[in-house]
């Protein structure tokens, strides 16, 4: 992924392959021809397609975090 403003640092450095590996797979659902590991050099596709592929990420990442969030049990008030 892009470094970004952020100067390069993330919040869980750990996420980066994940992060990745997403990015080609939703990539290659959308048909755009982009090999993993061609070190984020995407020259030769469209800004279009290249939004198209980020703004998937976005969805599903809010997709895993509210089902993460739906399958967790709140706690119970102690006192």
């Amino acid at each position: 992924m892009a470094k970004g403003s952020a100067g390069g640092r993330q919040l869980v450095p750990q996420a980066h392959r994940a992060l990745d590996n997403m990015k080609y797979e939703i990539a290659a659902e959308l048909g755009i021809p982009v090999q993993q590991g061609s070190e984020d050099y995407w020259g030769n596709i469209s800004s279009r397609d290249c939004g198209a592929v980020g703004g998937h990420m976005v969805r599903r990442m809010i997709q895993i975090a509210e089902q993460q969030l739906a399958n967790t049990q709140p706690q119970q008030p102690q006192g």
